[in-house]
């Protein structure tokens, strides 16, 4: 096959919601589809125990929830498709955000029953701000919830978006009868079965038609007919360049855990969804029909077998083609270095591939070379732009619990702090180190992989810190900025790239330190240089 059909045929998303609304129930059942797996793992179940396909970490299948980004890959209809389902808690949503800059398109899951909620509104706006094609599922349609224009309104109020609905509810909850697909004008029985792997599906190009209420009976037929005639005048026709530009969100509905909704959804989304992008480097804009490659580190995750200690640097193709045994240089070390097995992933199950095309992810086993937002070239230099570091919101000492493990215990935090889990600061005044989360949960993800992934035990103290702030001086030799480190002493660290961070321990002081050293820049957000 052709370079260009390659790249044409590809389609790399990202799936992003708030917790619980059951992102990663969706992935198992396009993996379903797709005819990568062959039975869907219970995601919350205890009593069975196979965990979700897409949740490896011991933790994740533990507590219920993804922590961690996952990568998976699967032909569907000829079409390579690469999904990035995402952690919805937002104690991880760093691990979210640096994802969406490794997709080309979202699918974003709402309840039916809650709506629109508070992480959903976050991702969302991240997606907006790099116009970043959408589509909507709203999933759990076999409970009861809110009515489907209700919920098309709030997605357009909460979330600022324009929807045009491609499948229509008939009924909800106990009522529930199906679908009526209007991207493909056919009618989708609801059986309320899960065994069953595609519902039973009817042609139905003629909605006057009595095959319709012979179906689903008369009083449900003239409902659909009414509200599809109201949706078809209140929102706006579909549009595939509007869609691509981020203006207009397709809608669909289903309910993932009983497989209803889903084929649709696919089948839709590998006709509309775009192949890979462009993306914006410090230089210029790179196409991926360029022969040179590139690419980008979007993730670090180590440990993925806790057998063999190994750690794996995710890198999004942007460009050419990557192949095995091949040296690429490495921009910020500017040094050449190459790859004997590359992985392309199936949640923990990875294969050995020759040759990945723009689109894909591949996993490259390093030794400590990559960090993240690391760029890959074949020569050029150039820097990929934003994927950044945010500035943390919880910090605590962190302690060794027991003295006879303490390199296991370094090397742990040296390796899961590459992996963006959290930041490491190690203070100016006494050389204790300090971790800085996002969320707070991170503390007991990270406490528990340091035990079951390193052998390592350790403890937390409370520090009080309000906000960690990257300083940049305009004179690094000046008065004002040596007053500042002697003033400022005690609440000074360095980060783990060694640049320079105030620790402040207040909004007020904060604001007092901005004003008496008007020369001293304060970043909360440091791009991985």
């Amino acid at each position: 096959m052709k370079f260009s059909e390659e790249i044409k045929r590809r389609r790399t998303f990202g799936i992003i919601s708030h917790p619980d609304a059951g992102k990663t129930t969706l992935t198992e059942k396009l993996l379903l589809f797709g005819g990568a797996i062959q039975e869907a793992g219970a995601v919350k179940s205890n009593k069975i125990k196979k965990g979700a396909t897409s949740d490896f970490m011991e933790i994740e299948r533990q507590r219920g929830i993804s922590v961690a980004t996952s990568v998976l890959a699967f032909e569907y209809q000829g079409t390579k498709i690469n999904i990035l389902d995402t952690p919805g808690h937002k104690d991880f949503a760093e691990d979210t955000f640096r994802t969406l800059t490794a997709v080309d398109s979202v699918i974003v899951v709402i309840d039916v029953a809650k709506g629109v909620e508070e992480q959903t509104e976050k991702l969302v706006e991240v997606c907006r701000m790099r116009n970043i094609p959408m589509i909507v599922f709203i999933n759990k349609l076999d409970r009861e919830g809110k009515d489907a224009f209700e919920l098309l309104d709030e997605i357009e109020q909460k979330l600022n978006l324009t929807v045009t609905p491609l499948s229509f509810p008939i009924g909800m909850g106990y009522d529930f009868k199906g679908i009526y697909n209007i991207w493909e004008q056919n009618v989708n029985l609801f059986t309320g079965d899960p065994r069953k792997d595609i519902e039973e599906t009817v042609e139905i190009s003629d909605l006057a038609s009595e095959e319709l209420d012979q179906l689903i009976g008369s009083k449900a037929a003239t409902t659909l007919r009414e509200e599809l005639e109201l949706a078809q005048g209140v929102y706006p026709e579909f549009d595939k360049q509007a869609y691509l530009d981020g203006n207009l969100q397709p809608v669909f509905f289903g309910s993932a855990l009983n497989n209803f909704g889903v084929r649709e959804l696919l089948d839709c989304f590998i006709s509309i969804a775009p192949p890979p992008r462009p993306k914006e480097s410090d230089v210029r804009k790179v196409e991926p029909s360029e022969d040179q490659f590139t690419g980008f580190v979007f993730k670090i995750h180590a440990n993925m077998d806790p057998k063999h200690r190994d750690r794996l640097a995710f890198i999004k193709i942007v460009s050419g083609k990557f192949e095995r045994n091949t040296p690429y240089l490495h921009v910020r070390h500017n040094k050449k270095l190459k790859f004997s097995s590359p992985n392309a992933f199936f949640a923990e199950r990875k294969e050995i591939v020759d040759v990945s095309y723009p689109g894909d992810i591949v996993g490259l086993h390093d030794t400590g070379n990559f960090k993240i937002g690391d760029t890959l070239t074949e020569g050029e230099e150039l820097r990929y732009k934003g994927i950044p570091s945010f500035s943390p919101e919880h910090f605590r000492y962190i302690n060794n619990a027991d003295p006879m493990k303490s390199k296991q215990l370094e090397k742990g935090i040296d390796q899961l702090m590459d992996e963006g889990v959290a930041q490491l600061f190690t203070l100016e005044l006494n050389g204790r180190k300090v971790i800085g989360t996002v969320g707070a949960l991170q503390f007991e993800v990270i406490q528990y992989r340091l035990e079951h992934e390193y052998g390592a035990k350790c403890t937390y103290e409370n520090l009080n810190v309000f906000k960690a702030c990257w300083v940049e001086p305009k004179d690094p030799k000046s008065e004002e900025f040596k007053d500042f480190k002697r003033v400022k002493s005690k609440y000074l660290a360095h980060d783990k790239r060694g640049q320079l961070v105030f620790l402040a321990d207040s909004a007020f002081s904060l604001q007092m330190a901005q004003q008496k050293y008007p020369n001293i820049k304060f970043h909360f957000v440091s791009e991985y240089k």
